[in-house]
């Protein structure tokens, strides 16, 4: 997988309110190629009355979507760019295909 939790990506794919938004990663579901990205997706949750949340309630929360419909923001030109990954000093780093910046 080349995004990384902490990434900024931009949704290209999905549902119309999501699709073209900006967001971080905020976990990366690696055994269901799924992202959950902060603002994108929000779903309802309704929550069951507890100790720590007497009243119970409706909570609305990130759900995660296919990495597949998410593509990295190059941090040089502010789009989506497709990324790579080279060897530089001995070392595999991510690299931006529109700008040729490393990541990290």
């Amino acid at each position: 997988m080349r995004i990384k939790t902490g990434d900024l990506v931009e949704v290209i794919a999905g549902k119309k309110d999501n699709k073209g938004k900006q967001g971080k990663v905020l976990k990366v579901l690696k055994d269901k190629n799924r992202v959950v990205v902060e603002g994108v997706n929000m779903i309802t949750k309704h929550l069951r009355p507890s100790q720590a949340n007497p009243d119970g309630g409706i909570q609305t929360i990130e759900g995660s979507i296919h990495i597949s419909n998410v593509m990295l923001v190059d941090p040089k030109t502010k789009k989506p760019t497709r990324v790579g990954v080279e060897f530089r000093d001995g070392k595999k780093v991510r690299v931006t295909k529109k700008s040729g910046s490393v990541l990290e």
